[in-house]
């Protein structure tokens, strides 16, 4: 009953921002460019201390905000889920439910619309590019264009398998799929702005980068060069030192935990790798000439991509400006999960002797990498400590947002993003008729000001990894180790490094109640037809 209250008093809240938006004129909603990235580390980029070359994204965080405490599901299906229909992935069959069919091939409910079709009745045209992984198809679910990759990619530089509005893509000399979703982007935004230069767009442009394999055009590999061969420890100290001098992080950093190997066991993708792989982060100075050269080889891919995805980034945004939309134009930009530990071989196979980063070749980050990728947090994408689950959210629309290069500390969710946009289209609390009301808040008040969003809990739940955030309490138990519950207190230690747990079992009691009460109104809600 809390958590029922809870939501109903949510909603009512978010109904009187939607009734006091809907008197918005139409010209004066928003467009909206959502950019996904795809196992991108909390601290890849330059504006979240990285040293990888981020210019255009980096921009847009200086002109606008970055959110320092913004989470996703720790997985790509149940974060695109989240994302598009506004509510937890359990609600909506799209992460596990005791009882109920969900999961990565659970089918929502015919009240849980995606945010194309309810932002239809605003007038707005919805274009999707890029990855899916949600259930049913994108045209099907409100978009008027889709370029579509279905569940991933298993060949940067082929097109396998991706379609365009149901078309099939044929594979060129020179594709690459992160410039071929920027062509595609702009090719929607330049038709829109000739075919409908009066209403609204939403483009909800879904990257796959940096998700393995690690492929990047030679060239762009070329230009990162040795910059890697420092290692993961000392790449996570600069890293670290880098965002305590920008405001993000004063906590303490947290031990890379050397016996924390991925979370799924592929031995037979070790043997395929080669000798050069490790699956286990262990000290840089403890590994061989060979495996070092391999392993810095791999960040210099992740890199390349990330500075491709960012050029091609810029590309889709220089058009925006053309069409004179800048200054109208809210662009959101995120990961679906934290940086991977995972090493596997699909697709078209490893071969050791070709060039890192190749078509050939099938390489993915690992647990070292992605410890420093996930700095300054612990753990990986899958589990629910702060390196699978938090993400940079950076917010940027000239016209709406005054403020220019501030932090944001509001603790936020990708529940969050439907009630935004919906609120920013003006549309009435009736376009929300037919299911539960949507659990996140707008942050259309953090645009403004820190601090003046106000929520009662997020909540996690994935693989049997768990975990609830009340206030800056956290807590959270892994599967791996047992599903013992940790205690933390985010205010001082986002690192989750001092576990209070035996020292306030009473905290523990409730906050572990109140995650059940949740999962359990969630699989009520998963029932609901």
């Amino acid at each position: 009953m809390y958590l029922l209250r809870s939501l109903v008093a949510g909603f009512l809240l978010a109904a009187g921002s939607v009734f006091a938006a809907s008197a918005t004129p139409a010209a004066r909603r928003p467009n909206v460019i959502l950019i996904l990235a795809d196992d991108l580390g909390y601290s890849d980029l330059g504006a979240y201390g990285g040293e990888i070359r981020t210019p255009h994204l980096d921009a847009l965080a200086h002109g606008g905000v970055r959110f320092t405490q913004f989470y996703n599901t720790a997985r790509c299906w149940p974060t695109r889920a989240a994302v598009l229909t506004g509510y937890y992935p359990q609600q909506v069959r799209r992460d596990v439910v005791a009882g109920v069919p969900s999961g990565n091939r659970g089918t929502r409910q015919a009240w849980a619309k995606l945010l194309p079709e309810r932002l239809r009745a605003a007038g707005y045209r919805s274009y999707h590019t890029g990855k899916w992984h949600v259930d049913g198809k994108p045209l099907a679910g409100g978009f008027d264009r889709s370029w579509e990759i279905g569940g991933g990619q298993n060949n940067y530089f082929k097109a396998s398998g991706i379609t365009d509005d149901g078309r099939p893509v044929p594979s060129t000399d020179g594709f690459y799929v992160t410039t071929a979703m920027a062509d595609h982007a702009i090719a929607c935004l330049r038709d829109h702005a000739e075919t409908f230069p009066d209403r609204p767009f939403f483009h909800y442009l879904a990257f796959t980068a940096p998700h393995f394999p690690l492929h990047a055009p030679a060239a762009d590999i070329a230009r990162v060069g040795s910059r890697y061969q420092v290692g993961w420890d000392v790449l996570q100290r600069e890293r670290s030192s880098r965002l305590k001098a920008l405001g993000l992080a004063g906590f303490p950093l947290p031990a890379i935990e050397r016996e924390l190997g991925p979370p799924y066991a592929f031995p037979e993708a070790m043997t395929k790798l080669g000798a050069g792989e490790v699956n286990r982060p262990l000290p840089w100075d403890e590994l061989t000439a060979a495996q070092r050269d391999f392993q810095a080889a791999k960040m210099a891919v992740h890199a390349a991509m990330i500075e491709v995805m960012d050029r091609e980034i810029g590309r889709v945004l220089a058009q925006v400006r053309a069409m004179g939309a800048w200054d109208d134009t809210l662009v959101l930009f995120l990961s679906d999960n934290g940086a991977s530990a995972e090493l596997m071989v699909r697709g078209d196979g490893h071969d050791p002797a070709a060039p890192a980063g190749s078509a050939a070749t099938y390489l993915c980050l690992g647990p070292g990498w992605s410890s420093a990728a996930n700095t300054p947090f612990r753990r990986h994408k899958t589990w629910v400590h702060e390196g699978g689950i938090a993400t940079p959210l950076i917010a940027h629309w000239p016209r709406g947002i005054t403020a220019r290069g501030e932090l944001r500390r509001d603790p936020g969710h990708v529940i969050d993003l439907a009630p935004t946009l919906l609120e920013l289209a003006g549309l009435p609390a009736a376009a929300l008729a037919g299911g539960p009301a949507l659990p996140g808040r707008s942050l259309v008040p953090a645009f403004r000001r820190d601090g003046d969003v106000k929520r009662d809990f997020l909540y996690f739940d994935h693989e049997g990894n768990r975990a609830i955030r009340v206030g800056d309490w956290k807590l959270v138990s892994a599967k791996a180790d047992g599903g013992v519950w940790e205690l933390y207190d985010l205010a001082k230690d986002r690192g989750e490094t001092r576990n209070f747990a035996s020292e306030r079992p009473d905290l523990v009691r409730d906050l572990a109640s109140r995650w059940q009460a949740a999962a359990d109104e969630f699989a009520v809600t998963a029932r609901k037809q």
